[in-house]
């Protein structure tokens, strides 16, 4: 393939960029795709063992952005952190692998805003279709697709003593969160095969037969989209103009894409002008709508066999554990560090889970940015549908110029209410006869506090559980960024298709939503391309 030219050129290697190249590439007509990614080619090895993810998520890399927030107002005006993924996989090189969906009435919830064509009867398909799940197929899963679901290989018995402690507190036993129903709690299933991480970019690109009509341009950022006249014509990547023949799809992510659009002139014309950037379109919704999962993390020291730490034992258990990973797949390494967890309704007033909780077998302070010579445990509650709402700003008029994130947490006094409800609930089920046989002291605070001293703690503590979504919101309506089919609107050749597109953020964590979006990316144009 012309190596300055291709039919499509996709921007960022996500989950979402890694399915539309993909599929785009095994279209029958074979395409020519170009799949450009600012970030490395190849996985750290830390990424292949899952329990790498206790050095990726912490700190600035080759894979991780590492961004940060400008200061919350209702946290303490503190800044908050957001790990991001970078290189071939996007941040499914670095994330826990946990396989959720969401629940029906988020994607119903979509279609009702006039995105035709996503409701839950729609999307249900395409997860089914992406999955290769260990359990095999049912109504609910689904065989033979690019993203390997598994069960846990060798989950703790702090994770099981977590469960049996929720179901003592009232909550049902859930054994498959992408099954009938959603609530309850359980051991979460991973996108793992064998017990090592398989990131989106190996799923969609690694393991198959060779794809010549496919171009994957790692360690290269692109710095701006190209148009000709209203039509997008190629994307400049360093000093390098690519040529699109056919489309541009953006799938950069929620922090990514919009200010990829906002480099290329699309976004809110003043801001643009401020940063001397010629205005294409006066696109005020492009970077605002920012939604994502404010969490509150309750951290316990615990001595007990199976929980990660820093001090001599557990560090001597986990170089114990390489023989068993190496030869079986199996043990410590394996582990997701979250691997247990469930979605709880905040009362019983509640319709439908408006909480979720992961359990850690390691403390998690400040994203494991503060280490201690302790083990422990973490128990994190977030809020799902969040009614905060942020934005997305350029820091500058380059592609190396780190954004101005701003999730807004905690701005409507409701969010903080359910936080503070979930953190009840927390401290509850740490109470419940199955944890409180470990012990345990609290890392933060006396563990004993009244509201008012949760509202304190969460308010130091609280950030996000790294799911941002909807800055590039899909609707039917004009002052939408895309439309349902993901077409860019204002402007011609070019759609955008990630969780940013999302026009509210579905009740869990954001990979397989992010993979369906790609899918349903892919066969939007392959569509739109026949006669």
């Amino acid at each position: 393939m012309d190596k300055e030219e291709a039919d499509f050129i996709v921007v960022g290697a996500g989950p979402a960029g890694c399915a539309v190249a993909a599929r785009l590439a095994d279209a029958a007509d074979r395409p020519s795709v170009c799949l450009v990614e600012t970030g490395p080619a190849t996985p750290s090895w830390l990424s292949r063992v899952p329990m790498g993810i206790v050095a990726l998520v912490p700190w600035r890399g080759r894979h991780n952005y590492a961004y940060q927030t400008v200061p919350q107002a209702q946290l303490d005006g503190r800044r908050g952190y957001v790990p991001r993924g970078r290189g071939v996989g996007g941040s499914s090189l670095i994330n826990a692998m946990i396989c959720t969906r969401g629940q029906p009435q988020d994607y119903d919830g979509w279609a009702a805003l006039g995105c035709v064509g996503w409701s839950w009867r729609d999307v249900l398909p395409v997860f089914r279709r992406i999955e290769d799940n260990t359990r095999g197929a049912d109504d609910w899963h689904g065989t033979g697709g690019p993203l390997p679901v598994s069960d846990l290989r060798s989950p703790g018995p702090l994770s099981r003593a977590f469960v049996e402690a929720a179901v003592q507190c009232g909550y049902p036993r859930n054994d498959d969160f992408n099954g009938p129903r959603q609530e309850g709690v359980g051991l979460y299933q991973v996108f793992q095969r064998n017990g090592r991480r398989v990131d989106a970019g190996s799923a969609y690109l690694g393991d198959g037969k060779p794809r010549p009509n496919l171009r994957v341009l790692a360690g290269a950022p692109a710095r701006r989209i190209m148009f000709d006249g209203q039509r997008a014509s190629g994307v400049l990547v360093g000093e390098r103009h690519l040529r699109a023949r056919r489309e541009v799809i953006v799938c950069a992510g929620a922090i990514g894409s919009p200010q990829l659009l906002m480099l290329s002139g699309i976004g809110p014309a003043a801001h643009l002008r401020e940063l001397g950037i010629a205005v294409l379109r006066d696109a005020p919704d492009v970077g605002a709508h920012l939604q994502d999962h404010v969490d509150y993390t309750a951290n316990l020291r615990v001595r007990a066999d199976g929980l990660f730490g820093t001090n001599p034992a557990t560090l001597a258990r986990l170089t114990g554990s390489i023989g068993a990973y190496r030869r079986r797949g199996e043990g410590m390494l394996t582990s997701n560090a979250a691997e247990a967890g469930g979605f709880i309704r905040s009362g019983p007033q509640v319709e439908r889970p408006d909480l979720q909780l992961h359990f850690c077998i390691g403390m998690v302070d400040d994203h494991n940015r503060r280490m201690h010579l302790a083990s422990g445990l973490a128990l994190h509650v977030c809020v799902l549908r969040p009614a905060s709402r942020g934005c997305v700003r350029l820091g500058g008029a380059g592609v190396a110029d780190a954004p101005l994130i701003d999730p807004n947490f905690l701005a409507e006094p409701q969010d903080m209410e359910l936080l503070l409800e979930g953190a009840r609930i927390v401290r509850r089920i740490l109470a419940a006869p199955a944890l409180a046989a470990y012990g345990g002291r609290a890392l933060h605070g006396t563990g004993s506090e009244d509201d008012e001293g949760l509202r304190a703690l969460i308010r130091a503590h609280a950030d996000t559980i790294y799911h941002p979504v909807g800055t590039c919101r899909m609707g039917a309506d004009a002052g939408a960024v895309v439309d349902p089919r993901l077409r860019v609107r204002g402007v011609q050749g070019l759609r955008v298709a990630d969780a940013s597109i999302m026009p509210t953020l579905v009740s869990g964590n954001t990979e397989a939503p992010s993979a369906m979006i790609g899918e349903m990316a892919a066969a939007f144009v392959l569509a739109d391309q026949r006669p």
